[in-house]
């Protein structure tokens, strides 16, 4: 075997000693920016604010969120203040004040606010559509009195809301993605369930249809790269209480 030339183990020797004695420092990675929304969920018997955050890390254009914390509003559904809507704002406020305590500071103006509200309010659009827009604006300037980015408050049709519970169920079943060994994102390659929602008067069945066109109440959604079409079929006189008064009537029989 031949030797290396002396000079040459030299000036290794000296890299060696140099690279030994610069001080080094690490350079910080910079940590996913931390974003924040809130959802307050009007629904017929209470409403419930959600917080919700997620980094700017997106899988196929699609943000990857969880729920962070959340706070019941005390006192009954937005509608039944009905005969006091300057009432129903007021009833918000320490949720509100709440989220201000659990969201950093320097995030309120960018946090998203959204209020969704369904069935009660639905119902009372068609009975006393002046009483549902009295409720709304009551709502409207609460949260837009508040330091968060107040995105809107509207009443949800059933197909929506039937959609929003699609997408739920399926995102906790990680049937859009998955996490692989590496922690990376990746499609899941499981197919979507259906949900069957039972409510107090009536039941809803929500799908994904396979049709080319879905029909016109239908929603179409794009999620993770993907296109999905979402279906619900109401089923009449299926919710709790009408079960609730069958199993009686046989009961007294």
């Amino acid at each position: 075997r031949e030797l290396l030339p002396p000079w040459l183990v030299i000036i290794a020797g000296l890299t060696g000693i140099v690279l030994l004695c610069v001080s080094t420092k690490d350079v910080p990675v910079a940590p996913l920016r931390t974003k924040y929304g809130i959802v307050l969920d009007a629904g017929p018997s209470r409403t419930i604010l959600f917080i919700y955050q997620w980094t700017t890390t997106k899988a196929n254009k699609t943000g990857v969120i969880r729920g962070c914390s959340s706070c019941p509003v005390q006192g009954p559904g937005v509608s039944s203040y009905s005969d006091s809507p300057q009432k129903v704002g007021k009833s918000l406020e320490p949720c509100l004040n709440w989220a201000q305590k659990e969201i950093p500071a320097e995030q309120h103006s960018q946090t998203p606010l959204y209020l969704g509200a369904t069935a009660s309010m639905r119902q009372l659009n068609l009975t006393h559509p002046t009483l549902s827009d009295s409720l709304l604006a009551a709502l409207t300037g609460t949260l837009k009195s508040s330091p968060f980015s107040f995105q809107g408050a509207q009443i949800l049709s059933s197909p929506e809301e039937e959609a929003f519970n699609w997408v739920a169920v399926n995102y906790v079943l990680e049937n859009f993605f998955k996490y692989d060994w590496r922690g990376q994102l990746v499609p899941s390659g499981k197919g979507m369930a259906g949900v069957l929602s039972v409510g107090g008067t009536s039941a809803q069945l929500t799908s994904e249809l396979e049709e080319e066109k879905p029909p016109k109440e239908g929603v179409r959604l794009q999620l993770y790269g993907q296109t999905h079409k979402v279906y619900s079929r109401q089923c009449p006189c299926h919710g709790t209480e009408q079960l609730r008064s069958r199993l009686l009537s046989v009961l007294i029989q």
